[in-house]
C-alpha cells in the first residue's frame, strides 16, 4: 500500500515552512498511520517537515522533475476548464505530448519505483503537493470516474493506493479526506 498525502499547513501560499498549526495537524495525522518501510518527500522543506512532524524519518527525497515549470504553466489551464476538479485534470493529463501528461506519468513512475522493492504487506508514504499528486493519480487511474473523486486535496488529504508487486502496478484507490 502506498499512502499519498499533501503536505501540512503553512502560513500563506508563499511560505516555505510549516506553520505551528501545520506541525500540530501533521503530528495528529501521523498518529493514525504507519508503519512505513519507505517515506518519500519532495525536495520542498514543507514536505520534509510534514513527514518529520508526523513522526516518520524521510528515507527518500524525490527529485524535482525537469519539466515542472512547463507542468505548472499548462496545469493552470484546468482552472478555466469546466467540470469537476479531477475531471478537468484528467483531460489535461490525457493530452499526449503535453507537459502535464509527461510530468504526471513521470511522478506516477516515481511512486511505482518506490513500491517495486517492497515486500508483501509493506507500505510506503509520499508527501507531495496539491495539484501534482492529483495529476499523478489521474495518470494512474485514467479510466476512473473522476467526476466522483470530489475536490482537490486540502492539507494532509490524499489517497491510499494498493500495489500489486507481481504485476508492477497500482490498483484500487481509497481517498483520505479531512
Amino acid at each position: 500500500m502506498l499512502e499519498i498525502r499533501r503536505h501540512s499547513k503553512r502560513s500563506g501560499d508563499e511560505a516555505v515552512h510549516l506553520s505551528q498549526e501545520g506541525v500540530e495537524l501533521a503530528r495528529w495525522s501521523g498518529t493514525l498511520m504507519g508503519p512505513f518501510q519507505v517515506v518519500a518527500t519532495s525536495v520542498a522543506p514543507r514536505a520534509r517537515e510534514t513527514a518529520i512532524a508526523m513522526g516518520f524519518a524521510v528515507t527518500v527525497e524525490l527529485p524535482t522533475l525537469a519539466n515542472v515549470n512547463e507542468f505548472l504553466k499548462e496545469s493552470q489551464a484546468a482552472a478555466y476548464d469546466v467540470g469537476a476538479p479531477f475531471t478537468r485534470l484528467a483531460r489535461l493529463v490525457g493530452r499526449n505530448g503535453s507537459a502535464v501528461h509527461a510530468y504526471s506519468h513521470a511522478l506516477a513512475r516515481q511512486w511505482s519505483e518506490l513500491m517495486a522493492p517492497l515486500g508483501a504487506g509493506d507500505a510506503g508514504l509520499v508527501i507531495g503537493h496539491g495539484g501534482h499528486i492529483e495529476c499523478a493519480l489521474t495518470a494512474l487511474f485514467p479510466e476512473a470516474e473522476h467526476d466522483e473523486w470530489g475536490a482537490l486535496f486540502g492539507y494532509m488529504e490524499g489517497a491510499r493506493l494498493h500495489y500489486d508487486s507481481a504485476a508492477g502496478r497500482f490498483h484500487d484507490i481509497e481517498f483520505v479526506r479531512g
